[in-house]
């Protein structure tokens, strides 16, 4: 039989070694051949679609192979209706799909873990919210101390860049110059000409206020 291996990890300063040195023996313990490694880095597991993750869908409608082996079940998905609706496109293609440490088969002859496919999915699922519970409690925890979050702030006149884009620099030299995004830099100006000041006109001549990045 042939089988693809399936393996990620949510930041990009992690990597897939151990994953895939554990499939891999288990692959060469069943007598698998492999097909393919799809391995996604620095992508969560909430979300539906993933490079290799992808590659591997369209690859196993195809046929290209006869199962997917992951080393657990939230490496492939911790969505529920996500997680449900790949694996059932799988059964649908006639793929076996199998969480080698967890013992999770869909093998139509194995009822028991397919009941237990759905329980730890929704366990997964249930975690992770907690985590972002937790990073949203941590969040108001901060601003209440005070804490200012986000990026930094950063003032310069408006004039100044209308006076800049004048002398021919371009926007992001403009940005460079004054320590700001070029976007805030854009929005400064047509500010700066289409909102003046109170009494006076519209005019790249008017001095406008500070704006704020």
């Amino acid at each position: 039989m042939r089988a693809a291996i399936y393996a990620r990890v949510s930041t990009a300063d992690q990597n897939c070694t151990i994953q895939l040195e554990e499939l891999r023996g288990w692959a060469a313990r069943h007598q698998l051949a492999v097909h393919k490694e799809y391995v996604d880095h620095g992508i969560s597991g909430g979300k539906a679609s993933r490079p290799a993750l992808d590659e591997l869908l369209k690859d196993a409608q195809a046929r290209r192979f006869d199962l997917v082996l992951v080393l657990k079940l939230d490496r492939f998905g911790r969505s529920v209706a996500h997680l449900t609706k790949q694996l059932l496109d799988l059964e649908r293609w006639g793929i076996r799909f199998i969480a080698t440490s967890q013992g999770i088969d869909t093998d139509r002859a194995n009822p028991t873990s397919r009941l237990l496919l759905h329980m730890l999915a929704a366990v997964a699922e249930f975690e992770r919210e907690l985590i972002r519970e937790r990073t949203v409690s941590g969040v108001r925890a901060a601003k209440a101390r005070g804490k200012v979050l986000g990026r930094p702030r950063r003032v310069f006149r408006r004039d100044e860049v209308i006076r800049l884009r004048t002398e021919g620099m371009s926007w992001r030299a403009i940005a460079k110059q004054l320590g700001a995004p070029v976007s805030t830099v854009v929005d400064a100006a047509r500010c700066a000409e289409i909102v003046p000041r109170k009494g006076t006109t519209a005019t790249a001549e008017t001095k406008p206020e500070a704006a704020v990045a």
